[in-house]
C-alpha cells in the first residue's frame, strides 16, 4: 500500500528501501537532504507501529531519532550501526558522499548517545533509516526533551482519533493517518517554530528572524558554493548580533536544516539538491 493523497507531498519523496551495502545516488544525503526541513520526533516503537500496516514497499517521513548506537559498520562508501532508543532498534546508515561526512561518523562510537535526523524506508514489515546527520548527544537533557516531543506527537494522534479526523481506512493505525496527512500543529512545531525566545534589541518577531537566517543558506547563490556560508556573511546580510545568529543557526543545525562544512564557522543548507 503506496501512500496517497496530497498530504504525502508534504513529507514524503523517497523510495523503497535500498540496503546500506549498495551506494545509490538517488538515495545518498546530497540528493535526499532537501526533505530534511521536516522532521517528525518519534521512537523506535511508534516507527514500527507505523509500518504494521503494510506489507509492501512504504514511503515514511523524514524523522527525529534518539538512542544509543550498536553494532557500528564502517565501510568506503557509509557507515552503518544499530539505534537502540530503549522502545526498539532500527537499522541506520549514513552515507560518505563528502569529508565533512566522514569527520561526522568518525566521532560515533558503540554505546555512544546519538541524534539522527533522517528518512525511513521499509519494506516486507522491515526498517531502516538513511540518515543526514548523525550528531553527538552532548546535553542529556536533549534525551528528556526527545521522548517528551514524541508524546506529543502521541497525543496529536490519540487526539485525531478521538475527534473522528482520519479516515475508516486509517482507524487500526492512526499514526499512518499522521504521517501521510499531517496536523498542522504537529508540522509546524517541527518545522520554524512559530515562536522563539526574544533577543533584546532585535526588532521584529523572532519567527521572522528565523525563517530570514534559513532563508539565505536556501538561496540558489548559498546552495551552490560547496562550502556554505561563513557566519560573518550571515551576520553581514541580515544586520542582526552575531550571538543572535549563533543561536539562530545552533537551532536550525539540531533541526537539521543545515550543518556544518569545512569548519564550525561555515554552514550550508541541508536543502541542497
Amino acid at each position: 500500500m503506496m501512500f496517497a493523497g496530497a498530504g504525502a507531498g508534504v513529507l514524503f519523496d523517497g523510495g523503497g528501501f535500498m540496503p546500506s551495502q549498495t551506494p545509490d545516488p538517488a538515495t545518498s544525503p546530497s540528493k535526499n537532504r532537501g526533505g530534511a526541513q521536516r522532521l517528525l520526533p518519534l521512537t523506535v516503537k511508534q516507527i514500527r507501529e507505523a509500518f504494521d500496516s503494510s506489507d509492501n514497499i512504504v514511503d515514511a517521513s523524514n524523522v527525529k531519532m534518539l538512542g544509543l548506537v550498536m553494532n557500528k559498520v564502517e565501510r568506503a562508501t557509509d557507515v552503518s550501526f544499530t539505534l537502540d532508543d530503549g522502545t526498539g532498534r532500527i537499522e541506520i546508515s549514513r552515507w560518505l558522499n563528502e569529508s565533512w561526512d566522514s569527520n561526522e561518523v568518525t566521532v560515533i562510537q558503540n554505546g555512544m548517545y546519538v541524534k539522527v535526523n533522517g528518512h525511513l524506508k521499509g519494506f516486507q514489515g522491515k526498517q531502516h533509516a538513511v540518515a543526514f546527520s548523525v550528531r553527538p548527544v552532548i546535553n542529556f537533557n536533549d534525551i528528556a526533551l526527545h521522548f517528551l516531543e514524541c508524546i506529543h506527537v502521541h497525543m496529536e494522534i490519540t487526539k485525531q482519533k478521538v475527534q473522528g479526523g482520519m479516515s475508516t481506512q486509517f482507524q487500526t493505525n492512526p499514526m499512518m493517518t499522521l504521517m501521510s496527512n499531517p496536523s498542522p500543529n504537529v508540522v509546524n512545531r517541527y518545522q520554524v517554530p512559530l515562536q522563539h525566545p526574544g533577543h533584546s534589541g532585535v526588532s521584529g518577531s523572532a519567527s521572522d528572524i528565523y525563517n530570514l537566517v534559513l532563508g539565505v543558506f536556501q538561496e540558489p547563490s548559498s546552495l551552490a558554493r560547496e562550502h556554505g556560508l561563513h557566519i560573518d556573511e550571515i551576520v553581514r546580510r541580515v544586520g542582526l548580533p552575531t550571538s543572535k545568529i549563533m543561536e539562530v543557526i545552533s537551532y536550525h543545525v539540531d533541526a537539521g536544516h543545515i550543518y556544518s562544512t569545512i569548519d564550525e564557522n561555515h554552514f550550508k543548507s541541508a536543502c541542497n539538491g
